[in-house]
This record gives structure tokens, C-alpha cells and sequence, in this order.
């Protein structure tokens, strides 16, 4: 029996990507690194800040790589000032809400980011929970995340489903045991597909979000 509805933040819930990518190019640009969608889609999308600048300056200490990580998403907030909901988001959380679902959030955003982001978005009430990967020591793909969200809404893998974006949220879900829908708004349909995911949704408008509901409720 479906108890309760889980969401990723970036790219699930808003469109993000374009704000990060142009944060990160202009950041990275200060040390003569010049990113494309590939670079972005491989070495920084989904993954924590940590795991970002590891890869990419493996030389910083770690004093060093929050610094710049701080940075980054100084500038990300000054300039996601705009931020949307994804169509038809909105309608989906109310009858989330209204059906009496637990909500979950499972972000590898930062403490600040999430908050800025819930506050643009009028949904800084709404989760019944909030996981920060930060904040309990371990990021997606691990299924930590996803793990400890499950305890602390005291329900089982199999009462929840999931919606992400990303491969390493994705991955994160489904290895916690949770079917999981793949929110096609930062990556092709069909990867996300290959990664096992039970549908694949352009935003929460798609009929099929619907039908689907209805048939594992």
C-alpha cells in the first residue's frame, strides 16, 4: 500500500540546471576551465559539492575545495532568483497532500541552497521531511539518502515511490528499494529508462503520471 511520495529537489521540483551550469562555468572560468553540457552532465550534475570539486581539483585541500564550494553556491542563489516550478507541480503536491501521503525531500543540495530554493518555491512547509546528504555524512548514488528518510517517516521501501532526475538520484532510489519515476528535465528518457526506472515523466502534466497512480495505489 502506497504511504508516501519522495522527491529530489534540483531538477525534479524546478528546473535548475541552467542556473548551476552557469554558475559553475563562471566559477570555473576564474581558474581557466571551460565547461560544455557533456562536462557538466559527467562531473558535476547530481553529485555533492565535495564530490565535485574532488574530482576536478584533486590538488585542494579540503579547507580549500568548501571554500570554493561556498562560493559557488553563493553565486547560484544570487543568480536563481527566478526559480519556477516544473508544469504542473503544484496540482501534484496538493493531491499528494490531500490523498494523506507522507512527503519526503532528498536532496545532496546544501542546507542553504535547499532553503533558498523551498522558500522561492512557497514550499518551505510542505515535507513532512527533509534529508540533506550533507547533514547525515553520505550523497547519492549511495542509498543512505533514501535509506534514512524511509526511517524517519517510519515506513518500508515498498509504501513509497520516488521521483528524480538524475542518474546518481536515481540510482540512489532504486538501490533503496524504492520504485522510482525518472523526471526527464536534465537528461534524455532514454537513460534514464536504462537505469530501471518504473516511468519516465517530462513534468507532472504527463497523463501517464495518472495512470500509473491509479494502478499502484
Amino acid at each position: 500500500m502506497l504511504k508516501a511520495i519522495l522527491f529530489d529537489l534540483d531538477g525534479t521540483l524546478t528546473n535548475t540546471d541552467p542556473f548551476h551550469y552557469q554558475t559553475w562555468a563562471n566559477v570555473l572560468a576564474t581558474y581557466q576551465i571551460t565547461i560544455d553540457s557533456s562536462f557538466y552532465k559527467t562531473h558535476i550534475s547530481g553529485k555533492t559539492n565535495a564530490e565535485i570539486v574532488k574530482d576536478i581539483f584533486p590538488h585542494f585541500s579540503a579547507k580549500e575545495g568548501l571554500k570554493l564550494a561556498n562560493l559557488k553556491e553563493s553565486k547560484f542563489r544570487e543568480l536563481a532568483v527566478n526559480l519556477e516550478p516544473l508544469e504542473g507541480l503544484n496540482d501534484f503536491l496538493y493531491w499528494v497532500k490531500k490523498q494523506s501521503f507522507k512527503t519526503g525531500l532528498v536532496t545532496n543540495a546544501p542546507r542553504e541552497n535547499t532553503d533558498f530554493m523551498l522558500k522561492m518555491l512557497n514550499l518551505s512547509d510542505y515535507f513532512d521531511q527533509v534529508i540533506l546528504s550533507d547533514e547525515i555524512g553520505i550523497g547519492k548514488p549511495d542509498p543512505a539518502p533514501y535509506q534514512y528518510c524511509l526511517n524517519q517517516l517510519n515506513i518500508l521501501a515498498e509504501e513509497a515511490i520516488a521521483f528524480e532526475d538524475s542518474p546518481s538520484g536515481i540510482r540512489s532510489a532504486i538501490a533503496a528499494g524504492i520504485e522510482t519515476i525518472g523526471v526527464a528535465s536534465t537528461h534524455e528518457p532514454k537513460i534514464l529508462t536504462d537505469l530501471g526506472v518504473a516511468l519516465v515523466i517530462e513534468d507532472f502534466n504527463n497523463s501517464a503520471l495518472g495512470a500509473y497512480l491509479q494502478k499502484i495505489e
